[in-house]
């Protein structure tokens, strides 16, 4: 079976950006998602359409198909005390937009009762680099479908 819209896939994958280690999946914890509805960045998921089980394979991708453009537009100075806990320059925080999403953004700096943070994602602007392997491809049960994610067991109960 090949990869291909509403499959659910297993990968075991590193990615390395400028030569590091930045992320892995597990041994035995492979990232398992639903192909074709925007569960993965674009780049890694056009090219890995119609592969197999077993096959492996490195995969280049450029920001535009990745976590996209640096935006330097995209940093915000914020009141000191809008944070409940001790601030750490580098760590990521989570802030709720008016429309209930839940923005990211990590902590640039801090200067008396100001701190400079920045809601691009950490991976903006980056080439990513994938060594991949595709260890499963299945049928999507309705239920994944529905919900537009994969289910692995014991994953998650929907309320």
């Amino acid at each position: 079976m090949k990869i291909a819209q509403d499959k659910v896939v297993e990968l075991d994958y590193t990615l390395t950006v400028d030569g590091e280690i930045v992320d892995r999946s597990e041994p035995g914890d492979p990232l398992t998602y639903l192909h074709g509805h925007s569960n993965i960045i674009p780049g890694l998921e056009q090219a890995i359409e119609g592969r197999a089980a077993g096959e492996t394979l490195q995969v280049t991708v450029q920001p535009e198909d990745g976590y996209g453009p640096r935006d330097e537009e995209n940093m915000d100075e914020l009141d000191r005390a809008d944070f409940e806990d001790d601030i750490e320059v580098g760590s990521t925080y989570y802030a709720q937009a008016e429309d209930g999403s839940v923005l990211p953004f990590t902590v640039l700096s801090m200067n008396g009762d100001t701190v400079t943070v920045d809601f691009n994602p950490p991976l903006a602007g980056q080439v990513l680099n994938f060594d991949v392997t595709v260890l499963s491809v299945r049928d999507a049960t309705a239920e994944e479908l529905e919900h537009g994610h994969a289910h692995s067991a014991g994953m998650h109960d929907h309320e």
